[in-house]
């Protein structure tokens, strides 16, 4: 057998592998975010970048696994550039010949499944993400209260200053999505950046926001905000810390869905990083 094929085996069991160590971890582990080896690079330099899966802005790096991934771009301005990884990878992003300003990666997952094997551990979930009348959703539509299954997706974005760090942020088309209004690189956020939430293209009002400060010290500090009516919300931010913003999303499957994967639920998830310098 050539090398390369059996280098190809080794790579694919050891991302099967993986894969399922994610996905038994994200019953208590559920935030995922991209997560730069530095958020600020100069144009000759190598960006590289991890795809994170855990909790309180800490995790378990994943390799990049194709039949995992909707889409991997890296967005400038009008300038959008799939990332090109290979089956294994990590960290999932490791790029060159970068175009100065401010570069946005932009990943989805595919959809994945979950199990609960009981109520408490879903209604947790429920509650830490402000859907609090789930219990009576359930019973209203005569589900089982164990063993259930919910589908979910991941959609991630990063901001990355390279050389000048210049430009915006830019509104992908996720069918879930975080903006930030201001550049951390280069705006002044002394009181604040505005992030606004959007769900199939709308602004998301009323919705909860989960935001994780870190230290460079890696001290991470969880507070909770809300939109206003405009899909809004400013988010208190420090000099010398990063960020990760989360909001989710919580609905019925469609007919498809449910009855392709068998789920009960479907949730949404957006996530954003970033630095201040």
């Amino acid at each position: 057998m050539e090398l390369m094929s059996v280098r190809a085996i080794v790579l694919h069991w050891l991302c099967g592998l993986l894969s399922l160590s994610v996905m038994a971890s994200t019953a208590t582990a559920h935030e995922f975010w991209i997560e730069p080896t530095n958020y600020q690079v100069g144009e000759d330099s190598v960006l590289e970048a991890y795809l994170r899966n855990g909790e309180k802005f800490f995790g378990s790096s994943a390799a990049y696994v194709k039949a995992k991934t909707t889409r991997f771009d890296l967005v400038n301005g009008e300038r959008t550039d799939s990332v090109v990884a290979r089956l294994g990878d990590n960290p999932a992003l490791k790029m060159q010949s970068l175009q100065p300003g401010l570069n946005v990666v932009v990943h989805q997952s595919n959809v994945s499944v979950l199990t609960y094997a009981n109520w408490e551990k879903f209604q947790r979930f429920a509650d830490h993400k402000d859907f609090p009348d789930m219990l009576a959703r359930h019973r209203a539509r005569s589900l089982p209260e164990s063993q259930f299954k919910e589908a979910y997706t991941r959609y991630s974005k990063s901001l990355i200053s390279v050389g000048s760090g210049e430009g915006n942020d830019v509104q992908a088309g996720l069918e879930i999505e975080l903006l930030a209004l201001q550049n951390p690189y280069t705006d002044d956020v002394s009181k604040g950046i505005v992030v606004v939430g959007y769900y199939q293209n709308k602004v998301r009002a009323n919705a909860q926001i989960e935001l994780y400060e870190k230290t460079a010290d890696g001290e991470v500090q969880i507070t909770l905000h809300r939109t206003d009516a405009q899909g809004k919300v400013v988010l208190p931010v420090r000099p010398s810390h990063s960020y990760l913003v989360d909001m989710v999303v919580l609905r019925e499957p469609s007919d498809e869905l449910a009855r392709k994967k068998k789920v009960a639920w479907e949730t949404l998830w957006a996530s954003l990083t970033f630095a201040v310098p």
